[in-house]
């Protein structure tokens, strides 16, 4: 097997002795228990048996994605080659013998003391140290995620996204009203679908940008479609926050911190779980007192950098079903 061209036996059993419902909670998902198993918040499906391994049912025929140990959960939920997960695995649980290539791969924001048998201690947040520049982060969100340099270059001059010096994945971070950063998550800038919270975040903040003149307040799943909508509609004055997932500690603090915010509009993704959040969460807040509104992203696209991709790429997208979209926001839902 590829694993053991690279570690010991003694070092694969030390991975998989690994807290998976811990693994899950690191990489930002919620663990619930459900019986006498384990489930996550934002995938019901996916089910973790003796807290060391897991099944996705609504997966089961699909070879290689459907369920195994600590190491498949990474490999399929963040995107890392089987070395690099064992890697981590090693680094989450402490494991002190490791060779010396590890020095190559390791993330020191992520490393974390511990143990089953013993609460955990609540680890210090330390972002990521910053590159050189950030070259490979405007080749990624200009070349692969079709978002126009202008608004890179907005982002990076709020000082909200920067290129890390480890492995050159993207920093976003999350700061509170008064500009001190209290959570950030990584984004893979190298093909890979890897995505991970930086150890120690406080997860009632997310990515967000904020204007206390503005009433309005536009919440996304991912931070760069919020970005991507700003390049759409050319919006750079409104409130925006990502949650990063589907729940709304981050969206609760935000409103908090901003009481000017009167409209929220959700432009969560036309999947299946975007629109059951969108739904409960506009009942929620429409009964908190708020006006809200439905803003997904125009069909047929999952979500809002599929469509900047589309445009950018002029396919064929009617301009008719893009002002449209736009003009959603202004139809408040009532009928709850």
């Amino acid at each position: 097997m590829l694993e053991k061209r690279y570690f010991t036996e003694e070092e694969l059993a030390a991975a998989k002795e690994a807290d998976l419902c811990d693994v899950a909670g690191q990489l930002g998902y919620t663990v619930k228990r459900k019986g006498r198993f384990h489930t996550l918040a934002e995938m019901d499906s996916v089910m973790i048996y003796n807290r060391r391994s897991w099944c996705r049912w609504s997966r089961i025929a699909e070879t290689g994605s459907n369920g195994g140990s600590q190491i498949d959960f990474l490999r399929v939920f963040a995107g890392m080659e089987v070395k690099d997960a064992v890697f981590w695995l090693l680094d989450f649980t402490g494991y002190k013998d490791i060779m010396t290539e590890r020095k190559k791969t390791e993330m020191p924001v992520l490393r974390h003391q511990a143990s089953r048998h013993t609460e955990k201690e609540k680890q210090t947040f330390i972002l990521p140290g910053q590159a050189e520049n950030n070259d490979i982060l405007y080749r990624y969100l200009t070349a692969d995620r079709a978002v126009p340099l202008e608004t890179v270059d907005f982002f990076v001059r709020q000082g909200l996204v920067y290129e890390e010096q480890w492995h050159h994945n993207i920093v976003f971070k999350g700061n509170d009203k008064n500009g001190i950063t209290r959570f950030a998550s990584m984004r893979g800038t190298a093909g890979s679908s890897f995505k991970c919270d930086v150890a120690g975040n406080n997860k009632n903040y997310g990515f967000n940008v904020w204007n206390d003149r503005s009433g309005s307040l536009y919440v996304f799943e991912a931070a760069i479609d919020l970005m991507s909508f700003t390049s759409l509609y050319g919006d750079y004055e409104s409130n925006k926050l990502a949650l990063g997932m589907l729940h709304d500690a981050p969206l609760a603090t935000f409103l908090k911190e901003h009481p000017q915010v009167k409209n929220i509009y959700f432009c969560l993704d036309s999947d299946g779980p975007g629109r059951k959040a969108t739904d409960a969460l506009c009942q929620k807040y429409y009964g908190l007192g708020f006006e809200v509104g439905d803003c997904p992203p125009p069909e047929p696209f999952k979500d809002y950098n599929e469509c900047l991709a589309a445009v950018k790429k002029c396919w064929p997208v009617s301009s008719r079903i893009i002002r449209q979209n736009a003009e959603k926001p202004a139809r408040n839902r009532t009928n709850h």
